[in-house]
């Protein structure tokens, strides 16, 4: 889980210092690649890396005295495509009166293996302004 949070966190820090990847040039004509593929010697780093689905997505946050403020909904990915924002289900009794809250990546930090939000509350979380997507 620290390698999932340090890497959320500098996916975050990359785009917003503006880093940019070296662009892949696009397949041969006459090839049966599909898009652009990632190269065989990234494919290394993309093993090792994080899933969102399997690793933040759906996991509890926490406040730093272990008291659990909501669960990770989503990661946004910005334009200039950092990850910029966390969204928090906040309040709630299975599902009921919850709402989604959006949460700065650089404000969660990893404590004993779990996502938290230090100096966070539950009240605090669910009176936040609801998150409510693009249409």
């Amino acid at each position: 889980m620290r390698k999932v949070m340090a890497m959320m966190i500098c996916l975050a820090m990359v785009g917003m210092t503006g880093i940019a990847f070296a662009q892949q040039k696009a397949p041969v004509a006459g090839t049966t690649t599909v898009g652009i593929a990632v190269p065989a010697d990234e494919l290394v780093i993309v093993a090792k890396g994080w899933s969102a689905t399997k690793q933040i997505i759906g996991k509890d946050v926490f406040n730093d005295k272990q008291e659990k403020v909501g669960v990770v909904e989503d990661l946004i990915i910005a334009p200039d495509k950092a990850v910029s924002y966390a969204i928090i289900g906040a309040g709630g009794f299975l599902g009921m009166a919850k709402h989604n809250v959006a949460i700065r990546v650089n404000n969660l930090k990893l404590l004993d293996g779990k996502i938290t939000l230090p100096g966070a509350t539950k009240d605090a979380v669910k009176a936040l302004p609801a998150f409510e997507y693009a249409k």
